[in-house]
């Protein structure tokens, strides 16, 4: 299985996955100009997208679903909320619930797990394919020991690292958006994906991406070093750092997986 970052952050957020037998968007929240130049990138048109699965009703993750629906007619799954939220057209539209395991195609199998996000009723998803296991977690405030369980052991993980708690409270929001984005219901800061990832992270977990920094008030080096603070006892694999303007790599789990490629070597 490959997971590509076709870009994540507040301006939008889409993440692809391929195995032999299928391509899956998990979110799509770009125009269908920016999702078609994103996938030509990696030699894919979207047509050849055989449906994409959204974790919640934001805009910058779900906001691009009712384009690709009407524009390519690929259809979406959602849970009821978000679909109802998103207006996504009900004859392209498959709805799930909670920890429904999800069949895509021969080969993918994807778990939704909820996670706490205010305003929307958002999911995590844990990707199977050939025994080995790929999370993608956006969007939370905190977590549940029930995202522990599921995240546990997998091979790779996507994850928020969102803030830097220095730079947000010095920096020019407003006190009211500081106190949601550190709410339960908000953001986690840098901190909180290195205390997460120090309690999921096993001997089989060869990578880790952490994705929707925030431009404002966190840096790429700040969230690479304070989440390896927490996790350089429990993890030796790979770790890479998915911006807004992506794809920039893939990371491969299976058999014959080898070292993260970049989209430039990988075309």
């Amino acid at each position: 299985m490959t997971i590509t970052h076709l870009g994540t952050g507040s301006r939008g957020n889409a993440t692809l996955l391929e195995t032999p037998n299928v391509k899956v968007l998990v979110d799509q929240g770009f125009s269908g100009n920016q999702l078609k130049k994103r996938l030509n990138l990696l030699g894919i048109e979207p047509e050849e997208i055989d449906c994409a699965l959204i974790s919640h009703h934001h805009g910058d993750h779900g906001g691009g679903a009712c384009v690709i629906q009407n524009k390519w007619g690929i259809q979406v799954l959602a849970n009821e909320r978000t679909a109802l939220e998103l207006g996504l057209d009900p004859e392209l539209t498959s709805y799930f619930s909670a920890l429904d395991l999800l069949r895509i195609g021969d080969d993918l199998t994807v778990l939704p797990v909820p996670v706490p996000h205010d305003g929307s009723d958002n999911v995590a998803f844990v990707a199977s394919h050939g025994g080995e296991r790929a999370a993608i977690i956006t969007d939370l405030g905190s977590w549940t020991d029930e995202l522990i369980t599921h995240v546990r052991g997998c091979e790779h993980i996507s994850i928020e690292s969102n803030y830097d708690h220095h730079r947000l409270v010095n920096g020019p929001y407003p006190y009211s958006l500081k106190d949601r984005i550190t709410g339960r219901g908000g953001h986690l800061s840098n901190e909180q994906t290195g205390q997460f990832l120090s309690e999921v992270c096993t001997d089989t977990t060869r990578s880790i991406t952490l994705t929707h920094l925030s431009s404002k008030n966190n840096r790429p080096h700040i969230a690479e070093s304070t989440v390896l603070y927490y996790i350089e006892e429990v993890f030796s694999g790979d770790l890479r750092i998915s911006l807004q303007d992506g794809p920039e790599f893939s990371h491969y789990i299976g058999k014959d997986a080898t070292s993260p490629t970049s989209v430039e070597t990988r075309i």
